[in-house]
């Protein structure tokens, strides 16, 4: 395992960010980290690069103890934060060689990431002088210098525009059929577009932990019943694999179930059991944008 995460609590004096928090991810996996603002994201990024140390639980990075074996983690991993701290005053190659006398890296590889990341063109410039979309690719570059097992990425995205953002996914996609790459975005197309797996967390604990062809596949299906006149949620919530219940308009439901199966006969039979009248039922396809409203909201 690249990553390994065991049941990691973090407080902040009485504030929980992250409650029993327990994962793990193989090497050659591009996995996406999700969660609504505050959901404590940012703050297991920095647990797994140890800029921070857990108040409960344990971490390890290729082997390796976030807590005390700092050095170690620090060297297999590249970090982009999600507020990408850079000189602006440098010029874009001595920024990166400034970073990679650091690691003891050879010019060649320095030339060698600006090119990956689609640096060429700008390399002349200060940083202060690039565009937001750039000065990202500047991060991201730094972050791979050392050509590390393990990327962390907070936002990696931010501020590219449509062009930028088809290069860095294929770079992200490429680098993560050798390495493991864990990243967090709120685009959920960058996640559909580059991931292979998801983790939802929301409220400091992991809500969803799903591989993208599994939720295509359809393993949670929604199903939307319309009846004559409203139903209680808990009546609705006594169907077999229900999930949850949402009533989203008059007497419209939204019913998610944990089957392939389609549960329309269930729903129908159910109905006809309790004397309900179904005005309209039909199947709606379960995205990841859908999966991760219902479980945050």
């Amino acid at each position: 395992m690249s990553i390994q995460v065991k049941d990691i609590t973090k407080l902040y004096d009485n504030q929980k960010a992250l409650d029993q928090v327990s994962f793990a991810i193989n090497t050659a996996e591009v996995v996406g980290f999700l969660g609504p603002n505050g959901a404590g994201k940012s703050t297991m990024m920095k647990i797994l690069t140890s800029y921070l140390e857990p108040t409960k639980g344990q971490a390890l990075v290729n082997g390796f103890n976030t807590a005390n074996s700092k050095k170690d983690v620090q060297k297999s991993v590249g970090y982009l934060p999600e507020h990408n701290p850079l000189y602006l005053d440098m010029f874009v190659k001595e920024y990166l060689s400034f970073n990679a006398q650091i690691h003891k890296i050879s010019k060649e590889r320095i030339n060698e990431v600006i090119d990956l990341t689609g640096l060429s063109p700008e390399s002349h410039k200060k940083i202060g002088q690039l565009s937001k979309g750039y000065r990202q690719r500047v991060g991201l570059a730094a972050a791979m210098l050392h050509n590390p097992e393990v990327l962390i990425l907070d936002e990696p995205t931010t501020g590219l525009d449509p062009n930028q953002l088809i290069d860095i996914r294929q770079l992200i996609k490429s680098i993560g059929k050798k390495k493991t790459v864990f990243l967090s975005t709120h685009i959920m197309q960058e996640v559909e577009a580059m991931c292979d797996r998801v983790i939802i967390i929301n409220k400091g604990k992991v809500v969803a932990d799903k591989y993208l062809n599994d939720l295509r596949d359809g393993d949670t299906q929604i199903v939307v019943a319309e009846f004559d006149y409203r139903v209680e949620d808990t009546f609705l919530l006594k169907l077999p694999n229900v999930t949850t219940v949402k009533n989203t308009r008059d007497f419209v439901y939204e019913i998610t179930f944990s089957s392939s199966k389609d549960m329309r006969p269930s729903v129908f039979d159910f109905a006809h059991d309790n004397e309900l009248k179904i005005l309209q039922l039909y199947q709606k396809n379960v995205s990841l944008e859908t999966l991760f409203r219902d479980l945050t909201s």
